[in-house]
């Protein structure tokens, strides 16, 4: 379901892209009235508006049901068409309104070209609107669940604890130490699905490690932290259910007095939000009990939380393959399969790919319960599920003296610190790389509309494909297939003779709508690459070209070009305006 709705966020995420181009200021300035009138422009926001109102309920359904799928998919393809298409009309404008002035009233044979195109687009999405009473699609109405929420947890332990020993020590151990301090604050952090909350429910309901808090309290939080509601409960957890009150200083002096001079255990389950302020109202009661006194929170967020004098943020990592195995095994039923040793093989491959995280292996082996059969195992192994951007525009937009790389820096970090991204070291140098299930979900995710041709394995591109990478030369059905003509995104990470002028032109000139662009040691520069009037990202690191085009320099919405290890150009055009 998680999942699901992910999907449908990125149909609506992309919609409002398309939407907001639609009324921005230097679209409306240069292209309304102008290049497109404004009846088309108003036809299409509203088939946009209409289509993008079904998609919440289609995203809840889309797993039972492939027509659903298919429908999401479609108009996630029309919107992509319609960004091209807009943008096109949009660049071309730019440029014309730089090299000459615009003669009123004149249509030129391409603008009507493009509104031809424009109106097909619109016809698509309005054909996909109709057919919102055949798939049994609705507009979900405002309040109504349809965004997605974790089954709220509750302090009951579900069952046995799997390689968390160390762990179990490590945080008896903080509280234990704690009897000096009012109040600690204490939270675990880690990767969903890592196993905080089972961590916590043990600590919970440990009678030795409870003796002498009293009172204790569970509450989970979730994704929408308001304090008023959450100090409530927390009062109802206390006082076994009843709170009467509603003002929230009303709330702050019940629970004041309720924990005054009290040593009590709290728990704040599934934490996201990071509101300072909202943190320091929260945890004014929370001050005045007897020392010792704990908050515990799991979060997947290290900078969620008070900051109290006495706070620990305790990281928790993920399960060997071994514990893994156990929790997959137990799930699966995998004693009753008779131990069979393909079985166990198969299953610990599948185990290897869940990266520590033991509800991934809870729910692939519950998944394979009544599953003996060494087909159906497979099946899994080899599923999709296993296998987002500048391109797409999602990066919100600089504020007044802030750079786009800047903004960037600032979405990498939030990332990073949800556990998206991971550091790794090799041969003493740091990176990044991503968690490898977040890896194989984003690729889940993309579907249709990202293609990655390997050596030795048979993947295609579709007609939906707009994101393509390839390791090894491009095969002549590639070249000439229509399939490659919609593309956004173009990595090569051959590093074989793929890039002469001929070839490079043939594949390049096909794609005017690319954003990104990778290819590194080229042996020389493809002169189509400066026909690439939507290009935002160019990288041709590691190249043994000596000199860059002149033109180059008129991309006008050119971002960053990475000339990295380019020991032999010797110079490069100058740029429009500003880049990385």
């Amino acid at each position: 379901m998680a999942a699901a709705l992910v999907v449908g966020a990125l149909v609506s995420g992309f919609a409002n892209v398309v939407l907001d181009r639609l009324i921005s200021f230097e679209f409306v300035n240069l292209v309304v009235g102008k290049k497109l009138n404004k009846k088309l422009i108003n036809r299409l926001r509203t088939a946009i508006l209409a289509a993008k109102a079904l998609a919440a309920d289609a995203e809840q359904k889309q797993f039972g049901d492939e027509l659903v799928r298919e429908w999401l998919d479609s108009l996630r393809d029309a919107l992509y068409t319609a960004d091209d298409l807009l943008d096109r009309v949009f660049t071309k404008a730019q440029i014309r309104s730089k090299v000459r002035p615009r003669l009123p009233g004149c249509l030129h044979l391409s603008d009507r070209k493009m509104v031809t195109k424009i109106e097909d687009v619109i016809e698509r999405i309005e054909d996909l609107e109709r057919r919102k009473d055949i798939l049994g699609l609705r507009v979900l109405q405002t309040g109504s669940s349809s965004s997605w929420r974790p089954t709220p947890s509750t302090s009951l332990e579900k069952g046995t604890v799997y390689g968390r020993d160390a762990d179990k020590q490590a945080l008896m151990k903080m509280l234990n130490d704690n009897n000096d301090h009012k109040l600690s604050v204490i939270s675990i952090v880690g990767l969903g699905g890592v196993g905080k909350t089972t961590l916590a429910q043990w600590l919970y309901n440990n009678e030795d490690l409870m003796k002498g808090f009293d009172p204790k309290a569970w509450v989970c939080v979730s994704e929408n932290f308001d304090v008023v509601e959450t100090t409530k409960n927390v009062i109802k957890e206390i006082s076994s259910g009843v709170c009467s009150l509603d003002g929230f200083n009303l709330l702050q002096q019940d629970l004041k007095g309720k924990l005054s001079q009290k040593k009590f255990f709290i728990i704040l389950d599934d934490v996201w939000s990071e509101d300072a302020d909202k943190w320091n109202s929260f945890i004014t009661p929370f001050q005045h009990g007897r020392n010792g006194s704990t908050l515990l929170l799991t979060t997947r967020n290290k900078n969620v939380g008070p900051r109290v004098q006495n706070y620990y943020s305790y990281p928790l990592e993920g399960l060997s393959d071994d514990y893994c195995w156990s929790i997959f095994a137990a799930n699966a039923s995998f004693p009753e399969s008779n131990g069979c040793s393909e079985l166990e093989e198969i299953g610990r491959m599948i185990v290897k790919r869940c990266d520590g995280l033991p509800l991934a292996a809870e729910t692939l082996g519950r998944l394979l319960h009544s599953e003996h059969h060494v087909e159906e195992w497979k099946k899994i192994l080899s599923s999709d599920i296993w296998e987002l951007s500048i391109t797409d525009n999602l990066l919100p937009p600089p504020k007044k003296g802030e750079t786009l790389e800047a903004v960037g820096y600032e979405c990498f970090d939030d990332l990073a610190s949800r556990m998206f991204f991971k550091q790794v070291q090799e041969n003493d140098e740091k990176h990044f790389v991503m968690h490898d299930l977040m890896h194989d979900l984003a690729t889940f995710l993309a579907g249709k509309f990202y293609c990655r041709l390997s050596e030795g394995e048979n993947e295609e591109m579709r007609s939906l494909t707009r994101h393509l990478s390839c390791d090894h030369p491009i095969s002549e059905k590639t070249y000439s297939s229509s399939k490659i003509e919609s593309l956004r995104t173009f990595l090569n990470t051959d590093h074989g003779p793929l890039w002469i002028e001929k070839e490079s032109a043939r594949i390049l000139s096909k794609n005017k709508y690319l954003r990104v662009l990778s290819s590194e040691k080229l042996s020389e520069f493809p002169g189509s690459i400066v026909k690439l009037i939507h290009l935002h990202y160019l990288d041709v690191s590691r190249s043994a070209i000596k000199t860059l085009p002149e033109s180059l320099g008129k991309l006008s919405h050119l971002q960053t070009l990475k000339l990295s290890w380019c020991s032999e150009l010797m110079s490069r055009p100058k740029m429009s305006h500003d880049r990385r």
